[in-house]
């Protein structure tokens, strides 16, 4: 079922991007596996760590050092995970099956589509680039461009100015809690991409407007198939 009644396009589209337009998680589970073996630690599997990606470094720290959250927050070792995927950020990175052709779709309509990301800004551009979006989005909002990043509903706001559109009448894409949660406090459309890095019974508890289980699910949902 379409997200918009009798045919209507979204407006525009924003896009949350790890998990949702590209699968990361190779590249941070790899960063990880450095840390882990410079301390003589078991590697973990990527099937295991994956939903780990969901929390960022700190979660990814968290679960593979087996400590608490505050400190993975404050651990030398993040640092040295960050520093690691910064030199690594795009070795198996790709985008997900579907997300190409959702990309050609909305902008074959003319319907401009836009990044709200909570990964820091010098990670995001560079890996943008490598995945040849940076020149086509029309907007690219990261964590750190802003003193607020997601849930709060800031970042989507500047976004949707930079693309000079309103909130209203959009689409927000995410495979988090907080993309959806930004999203509603913008007044927009949310759907949550179940292909993500959370579990799926958390997914269904989002009160997205819909969810899609995989991209080519975005295009019946949008109105583009």
């Amino acid at each position: 079922m379409a997200i918009f009644e009798n045919g209507q396009l979204p407006r525009h589209v924003l896009f949350d991007l790890d998990g949702t337009l590209a699968d990361t998680a190779p590249d941070l589970v790899a960063a990880l596996n450095h840390i882990l073996r410079s301390l003589d630690r078991t590697q973990v599997d990527l099937g295991v760590a994956r939903c780990w990606v969901a929390d960022g470094s700190v979660g990814l720290i968290q679960n593979g050092l087996k400590i608490t959250k505050e400190e993975a927050l404050n651990s030398p070792y993040r640092q040295s995970l960050l520093e690691e995927y910064s030199r690594n950020l795009c070795t198996q990175t790709q985008l997900f099956p579907g997300i190409s052709e959702v990309l050609a779709g909305l902008e074959k309509r003319n319907v401009p589509w836009g990044i709200v990301t909570n990964k820091p800004q010098r990670f995001t551009k560079p890996l943008l680039a490598a995945l040849g979006l940076d020149a086509r989005a029309g907007s690219v909002v990261s964590g750190d461009t802003l003193s607020r990043s997601k849930p709060d509903p800031a970042p989507l706001q500047l976004a949707c100015e930079e693309m000079g559109v309103l909130p209203s009448g959009g689409v927000m894409i995410g495979d988090d809690l907080r993309d959806i949660d930004a999203g509603r406090a913008n007044g927009m459309r949310t759907i949550a991409a179940a292909w993500g890095y959370r579990p799926m019974n958390e997914v269904r508890d989002w009160g997205a407007d819909q969810m899609a289980l995989d991209p080519t699910g975005l295009l019946l949902a949008m109105g583009l198939d």
